[in-house]
């Protein structure tokens, strides 16, 4: 009777885990030993505030979810801890606060693989990942860019404004 009810809940759990999967715009998989309870603390608040669920997760719930969803890429990096952090509305957030992290730490919290938009990344791609800016960094990256030459539109057709102007007296 118990092992059904311990069957059930681990059958939830995984249809709870593959929603969130399959409603994930990014994901990023971690292995998280060897951190401190105040390091996991206040990396779990920087993902929260940056609306990224983060959850420690079994390697055979996430192996299921991950099959329901048809990712069978990531059967390879799921032993040992593996955390897991998924973004609903951000491509890079999991990648580059997870990233940023892990520099930090000496092989004590290793990123594992993730995905974006379905697309799977290994280690190597997480890591680029978490180097591009985010989407703000980039949109004002852009404006930016784009004020410069319209400014000096804007001042050469004073210019030739002003010296027609000039001409003209």
């Amino acid at each position: 009777m118990a092992s059904e009810k311990v069957l059930e809940a681990k059958k939830a759990k995984v249809v709870k885990l593959t929603e969130q999967l399959q409603s994930a715009v990014s994901c990023v998989f971690v292995d998280y030993k060897g951190i401190t309870v105040e390091q996991d603390t206040k990396l779990r608040k920087e993902l929260r505030e940056a609306g990224v669920h983060y959850s420690v997760e079994k390697n055979t719930m996430l192996r299921f979810a991950l099959h329901n969803i048809g990712m069978n890429d990531f059967d390879g990096i799921l032993e040992g801890t593996t955390a897991v952090a998924i973004s609903n509305d951000d491509q890079t957030a999991p990648a580059r606060i997870l990233g940023k992290f892990a520099e930090t730490q000496d092989d004590k919290f290793n990123l594992k693989a993730g995905f974006v938009e379905g697309v799977a990344y290994d280690q190597a791609g997480v890591m680029a990942l978490s180097k591009i800016p985010s989407k703000d960094v980039l949109l004002a990256q852009l404006v930016g860019s784009l004020q410069g030459p319209i400014q000096k539109l804007a001042a050469t057709v004073k210019a030739v404004a002003d010296s027609k102007s000039d001409d003209a007296a």
